[in-house]
């Protein structure tokens, strides 16, 4: 599964094909193109086909994994593999949402356009594009660039 590249060069613009991946099945734990992926997938998936093969093996993970281990799991691998970005991200960046103040970040999509990411969400069933919407915003928790990939 991958996002492509923006006309910039960064993984996961969506004239590179982000929005092709919308209408992906959400599937736990799965990162392949025609079969699904959740939104560490998605991530997962853009890895292998942007950058090359996984930098680590993914452990099983539950749905409840951050809110059983309260550690920054998701975000302590992005430190390890990706680059943290400062300030506004840009397309193609990686994008952590925490879905309370008080809990680990556990849901990540990718910036495909101005103000809109694309992740694998549960509550729309799949793989969809949505908004930066203020909602949205006032949740991201992190934000990384794929490695090697600039501007």
């Amino acid at each position: 599964m991958t996002a492509g590249c923006s006309p910039d060069g960064r993984a996961g613009g969506d004239r590179g094909g982000g929005d092709r991946l919308a209408g992906h099945a959400l599937r736990h734990q799965a990162s392949l193109r025609g079969i699904g992926c959740d939104c560490l997938g998605l991530v997962r998936g853009v890895w292998r086909e942007t950058i090359g093969p996984e930098p680590e093996p993914c452990p099983i993970y539950t749905a409840d994994w951050a809110e059983a281990g309260g550690t920054e799991t998701l975000a302590e691998a992005g430190f390890r593999h990706l680059v943290p970005v400062p300030g506004e991200p840009g397309i193609g960046d990686v994008l952590l949402f925490r879905w309370r103040r008080d809990l680990p970040a556990k849901h990540a999509g990718i910036l495909i356009a101005p103000g809109r990411f694309l992740h694998a969400y549960d509550a729309a069933g799949g793989v969809v594009a949505t908004e930066l919407s203020p909602w949205w915003a006032r949740r991201r928790a992190f934000v990384f660039g794929f490695p090697g990939v600039s501007d």
